[in-house]
C-alpha cells in the first residue's frame, strides 16, 4: 500500500509538471503561428489531454469492463465542466470570448445530449459509435473551419503580457514533453489508485466515476489552473471543451465501433448530471462572458455534492 500511495504522489507530480510544460508550448506556438489560443485548447491540448481517457476506456472496452470505460468519461466530463472550471475559476476569473460561448459551448452541450440519447437503452454498439465518430469528425471539420476564417475568438481575451516567446523548436519540445509526462503520470495514479479501490470492494462503475475518472482528469485540472494562473484564460476553457467533446464523440466512439458496449453501472442520472454541468458552464459564461470566482465556488460545490451522493449510494 505504501508503494501504490508513493506512485500515485509521483504520478500527480508528473501531471502537474507536464500540465505547465504543455501550458507554455502551446501558447507559444499559438501565438507565433498566429493561432487562436482557443483553437489550441480546443484541438492539440485537447486531444493530448484526453490522452488518458482514451488508453483506459480502449483497455477497459477489450477486457470486457464497459462500466469501467462508460464510466472514466462520464466521470472525466462532469469532473472536467464543474471541477477543473470551478477550480480554475477561482484561481483567476475566466474570461470568455462571445465566439465560444454562442458557438464552440454549444457543441460540448449538444454532444453530451446525443451520447444520453444513445445510451437510453444501456447500449452503445458499432451503429451509436459511428454516429459519435461523425459528430466528432463534424467538429473537427467545423474548429478548423473558424481557425482558416481567422476567428480570433479573442474578442474579450487579453494578450498575456507575461508571456514568455519561445523558438518553434523549444515549443515543439515543451509540448511533446509535457504530453509525455502528462501520460506517463495520468497512467501511475490510475493504475496504483483503481487498485487500491478495487480491493475495497467498490464496483467499476462508482471507479470508473470517481477513481479512473480523477485520475484521467488530472492533466485537464492542471492545464486549465495553470492557464488560469498564466491569464490565458483561452486555453483553459477550450481545453475543458475541447476534451468533454473529445471524450464523448472520439473516445466513446472508437471504443464502441472496435467493442460493443453493455452499460450497467453508470445510470441516466449520471449522464443527465455530465450534460447538466456543461450546460451550467455555459449558463455562467453567458454573464459578462466571465466564470467568477463565486461561480467557480458554486461549481466546486456541486460537483462534490454528486461526488458525495456517489459515495453514498455503495
Amino acid at each position: 500500500m505504501i508503494w501504490n500511495i508513493f506512485l500515485i504522489v509521483t504520478g500527480i507530480i508528473s501531471v502537474l509538471l507536464g500540465a505547465d510544460k504543455l501550458t507554455e508550448g502551446a501558447a507559444s506556438l499559438a501565438r507565433r503561428m498566429n493561432i487562436p489560443e482557443i483553437i489550441i485548447g480546443l484541438t492539440i491540448v485537447a486531444a493530448g489531454t484526453s490522452a488518458p481517457e482514451l488508453f483506459v476506456s480502449l483497455v477497459s472496452a477489450l477486457k470486457g469492463t464497459a462500466d469501467l470505460a462508460v464510466g472514466n468519461v462520464v466521470g472525466s466530463n462532469t469532473m472536467n465542466a464543474m471541477l477543473i472550471v470551478g477550480c480554475a475559476a477561482m484561481v483567476a476569473p475566466m474570461i470568455i470570448s462571445r465566439s465560444t460561448v454562442k458557438k464552440d459551448m454549444p457543441f460540448a452541450v449538444g454532444a453530451s445530449l446525443l451520447l444520453l440519447l444513445l445510451t437510453v437503452d444501456n447500449h452503445l454498439g458499432l451503429v451509436d459509435g459511428i454516429i459519435l465518430l461523425v459528430g466528432f469528425a463534424a467538429f473537427m471539420a467545423y474548429t478548423l473551419r473558424q481557425a482558416k476564417k481567422g476567428e480570433t475568438h479573442a474578442d474579450t481575451e487579453p494578450e498575456p503580457s507575461a508571456a514568455v516567446q519561445r523558438s518553434p523548436l523549444v515549443s515543439v519540445c515543451f509540448v511533446v514533453f509535457g504530453l509525455a509526462l502528462l501520460v506517463v503520470g495520468s497512467n501511475l495514479f490510475v493504475d496504483n489508485a483503481s487498485e487500491l479501490a478495487l480491493s475495497l470492494g467498490i464496483s467499476e462503475g462508482v471507479v470508473g466515476l470517481t477513481v479512473v475518472a480523477g485520475g484521467t482528469s488530472l492533466p485537464e485540472l492542471a492545464t486549465s489552473v495553470v492557464a488560469a494562473r498564466k491569464g490565458q484564460s483561452a486555453i483553459a476553457i477550450g481545453n475543458v471543451i475541447g476534451s468533454n467533446v473529445f471524450n464523448i464523440l472520439m473516445i466513446l466512439g472508437l471504443t464502441a465501433a472496435i467493442s460493443p458496449l453493455t452499460i450497467e453501472g453508470i445510470t441516466t442520472l449520471d449522464m443527465a448530471v455530465m450534460m447538466l454541468s456543461i450546460a451550467l458552464v455555459w449558463f455562467f459564461s453567458r454573464t459578462r462572458y466571465t466564470v467568477e470566482r463565486w461561480e467557480g465556488a458554486v461549481l466546486v460545490v456541486g460537483y462534490l455534492a454528486y461526488l458525495g451522493w456517489l459515495i453514498y449510494s455503495l
